[in-house]
């Protein structure tokens, strides 16, 4: 059987109705925005809108949250119509496997799961230092032991385990809680946006673009994969400081994707689906550039602090209690990103299980609860170790490129199956088609190429060590190489058992 076999879209619908890995449609668009919302806003605001003003744009560093949201926005657009015509489980690794056969969708699931488990592991423990910080500013001191950066990170490991809890009881039940504290979260960005605004100085938004300059250089291994292959010289600010600040806070975007993982769980995914994914997105992106004028107005962008960004504009300007508000509005940020994240991980395993691509007895779903208890404990128990244990450090740049990578195969995916199934509804379509899905296939190229060669020698590891275990066991377990899906009608009508591309 050839591995580029490709799922028929009827044969994914149809494993959604088995009782045994059924999971409950109880979601909404609010609730579908609002879990995007939950997972954009994070870490981001409170602390890369500064940095990458500093270090790259200056003021001008809302244009690269612009031209960011662009870039993001091609790929949301393709991800939309996907999750409208394809509403399972499972986002890209389901969508490529209807489309670019077996072996690229294992690629895709396989990338997801570095990408979504270890991003909440990341978030975590900035989710612990911030926590930590908030309880100093209220005058409790926590033990050294335990804290951030020891041996044993505590409260990112009971984070992990409380979230773990609360995602095994039910997605409704995880999506009341995520609506109460994005609101926690949305209050306080509004808070600096409209607090600040009094403070802003017009002197420190001129020069808008500062004049470029040499960027520092770097060498190694932590060397951009562009830079090493081409010898191009780093330059920051100027254009192309907004191009390279463009280039950071797209990750600052990652999230949206996630809604996707939750289409099966959509009360009207084609209707639902595009309003909380490009809802999400143009929202956050809204939010994000408000901040960056408002920081970028408060305080010269070479006197912002880039680790603490909007806490040290307004201890700037006199006003220190506000940087308690901000770290509890951190805390409540940071917790939704780690839930949103998880589920996501937990969703696309499931996609996998159900496939018989991973163990199929992991994805089966609790009658209770409707979600996979036993798949939720073992993705909570593995965040939560590695949260409490690994100095995450550089390994951030791995949820990057998995992300990057899941971005660049639906994008070329979409044209690839509007050829192929021309038949299917499609609630949504993405407008330009092939030029805007291939344009955004680019431009996530562009951005995996300014990533470091480290990150892009683990990332082949990480593939390689997939590759293993699809080959020695994914192949010989899964659905379609043992028959047990049959196919639904292919693009002219006539039926198929399976796909050989």
């Amino acid at each position: 059987m050839s591995i580029f076999r490709t799922k028929s879209i009827e044969a994914s619908m149809a494993s959604a109705d088995d009782s045994e890995h059924q999971l409950k449609k109880n979601l909404s668009a609010l609730d579908l925005t609002v879990f995007g919302i939950g997972v954009i806003i994070g870490a981001g605001i409170f602390t890369l809108t500064g940095r990458a003003a500093q270090q790259y744009a200056g003021p001008s560093i809302a244009l690269s949250f612009v031209l960011g949201a662009v870039v993001c926005g091609l790929a949301a657009l393709c991800y939309a119509e996907f999750a409208s015509t394809v509403p399972i489980s499972g986002s890209a690794y389901t969508f490529s496997y209807a489309t670019l056969g077996e072996i690229i969708a294992w690629i895709i699931g396989w990338d997801l799961l570095l990408e979504l488990m270890l991003g909440a592991s990341v978030v975590a423990q900035g989710w612990s230092q911030y926590f930590v910080t908030l309880l100093g500013q209220l005058g409790v001191t926590w033990p050294s032991g335990v804290a951030p950066g020891s041996v044993f990170d505590l409260p990112a490991f009971v984070l992990v385990v409380v979230l773990t809890l609360l995602i095994a009881k039910g997605i409704k039940e995880s999506m009341r809680v995520n609506l109460v504290l994005v609101a926690v979260k949305l209050f306080i960005v509004l808070f600096v946006i409209f607090a600040g605004i009094g403070f802003i100085n017009r002197d420190n938004w001129t020069p808008f673009i500062p004049p470029s300059e040499p960027g520092k250089s770097t060498s190694g291994l932590t060397t951009p994969l562009l830079q090493a292959i081409t010898g191009m010289e780093p330059v920051t600010f100027g254009i192309l400081g907004i191009m390279s600040g463009a280039a950071v806070v797209f990750f600052a975007y990652i999230g949206f994707d996630v809604v996707a993982t939750t289409a099966e769980e959509a009360k009207n995914p084609q209707r639902d689906l595009p309003r909380g994914i490009l809802g999400s997105l143009a929202i956050c992106t809204v939010l994000y550039v408000a901040v960056t004028l408002v920081l970028t107005g408060m305080q010269k962008y070479t006197e912002i602090d880039p680790d603490a960004a909007l806490a040290s504009a307004f201890t700037a300007v006199g006003k220190d209690g506000y940087a308690t508000l901000i770290s509890a509005g951190a805390v409540a940020g940071l917790t939704t990103v780690v839930m949103t994240l998880m589920i996501g991980a937990t969703r696309v395993t499931f996609a996998m299980s159900r496939d018989h691509l991973l163990p199929e007895k992991l994805g089966r779903t609790s009658p209770t609860t409707g979600t996979p208890v036993r798949l939720t404990l073992i993705i909570g128990g593995v965040v939560a170790l590695i949260a409490a244990f690994t100095p995450i450090g550089k390994l951030e740049e791995m949820v990057n490129i998995g992300t990057l990578t899941a971005f660049l195969l639906v994008s070329l995916a979409i044209p690839i199956l509007r050829k192929r199934r021309p038949d299917l509804k499609r609630a949504f379509k993405v407008p330009g088609s092939p030029f805007i899905p291939y344009l955004s296939a680019l431009m996530c190229f562009y951005l995996i190429l300014n990533l470091s060669v480290e990150t892009w020698i683990r990332f082949v590891v990480w593939m390689a060590l997939g590759f293993l275990i699809y080959f020695a066991y994914s192949r010989k377990h899964s659905k379609l190489e043992n028959g047990e899906d049959q196919a639904g009608p292919g693009p002219q009508g006539s039926p198929e058992v399976m796909s050989e591309r």
